[in-house]
């Protein structure tokens, strides 16, 4: 088990899973994205050699591969009756990894229910059951729970109680598209009434490194571990829903989002260091960041 204060000194993430699988071949379905890396056991072995690969860059923490096993993208894509066997099967694939080094520490990933980079709008019980039924599939195979991009204070309360059974901590990542509010037009600091004492800590993810530093100070006033998962998008800010200008159009969301040329590992690493060094310990990568970038945050810890 996981010690409450892991995060109070400088801990290093992985990277950008589904963007790195599709940078090493796997080949785009539908609004699938990093679950067809899962569904189809050919690319069983790169999962796992991905997972490795971040492992051996410096990453103690890996996430599995379950942005896209969400109920609602698997219904989007006629393959609800697979979703237990996804999460369950990613589980296995990073606990495969955890046995080749067994100083890693798996996070079982808990995506958004509904839409990506947008708050959930839906009913709070629908919410409960969704999160509850992905982290019941996941946690026999993992550390912790990682609230992976959530765009509301609701989701965070949802997801909270859908993981109590479990008797795990839990990891927040909060998004933020742009400015100093979440995608629900709330703060950063409406967070703090709501975690309790499982909580791990509160961080940005796959936000850009210039909101990140925009909310470094709220961030920091929460008095709980914080830190980041940084992307290289251009943006995650659209003017309509990310999955429906994705849907029949796109087969990476890099060609919708953008792709920064300028976040090199050792820009990534400059960065990092600078957060790091306003009290940031939570340090990794998102959409975008290979092994290479975790290799060279890795070196400020």
């Amino acid at each position: 088990m996981i010690s409450k204060d892991f995060f109070k000194q400088t801990r290093i993430l992985d990277g950008g899973m589904g963007q790195e699988l599709l940078a090493r071949g796997m080949k785009p379905n539908s609004t699938l994205w990093s679950a067809n890396a899962i569904l189809d056991e050919n690319y069983h072995q790169l999962v796992l050699d991905t997972h490795v690969d971040f492992i051996k860059a410096g990453a103690e923490i890996i996430v599995t591969t379950t942005f896209a096993t969400r109920q609602k993208r698997l219904k989007e894509n006629n393959l609800l009756d697979k979703f237990e066997y996804l999460n369950q099967k990613a589980g296995e694939i990073a606990q495969t990894a955890k046995k080749k080094f067994p100083n890693t520490f798996v996070a079982g990933g808990i995506p958004p229910q509904n839409l990506t980079y947008e708050a959930d709008d839906r009913d709070e019980a629908e919410i409960i059951e969704n999160f509850n039924a992905q982290a019941k599939a996941l946690n026999p195979y993992i550390d912790f729970f990682y609230f992976d991009v959530w765009s509301s204070i609701k989701e965070v309360k949802c997801g909270i109680e859908a993981v109590k059974e479990f008797k795990k901590p839990y990891l927040v990542g909060l998004h933020i598209s742009e400015g100093t509010k979440l995608p629900s037009g709330e703060r950063i600091k409406e967070i703090k009434n709501i975690i309790d004492e499982n909580s791990l800590g509160v961080m940005l993810s796959c936000v850009s490194p210039e909101n990140f530093e925009k909310n470094l100070y709220e961030l920091k006033s929460l008095n709980v571990p914080f830190g980041f998962k940084l992307n290289g998008f251009v943006t995650t800010k659209l003017n309509e829903s990310y999955t429906s200008v994705f849907l029949g159009k796109k087969t990476n969301p890099n060609e919708i989002l953008g792709k920064r040329k300028d976040l090199t590992p050792a820009k990534f690493k400059e960065i990092a260091k600078k957060f790091k060094e306003n009290g940031a310990t939570i340090i990794g990568g998102c959409c975008e960041t290979s092994p290479l970038h975790i290799e060279a945050i890795s070196k400020i810890k």
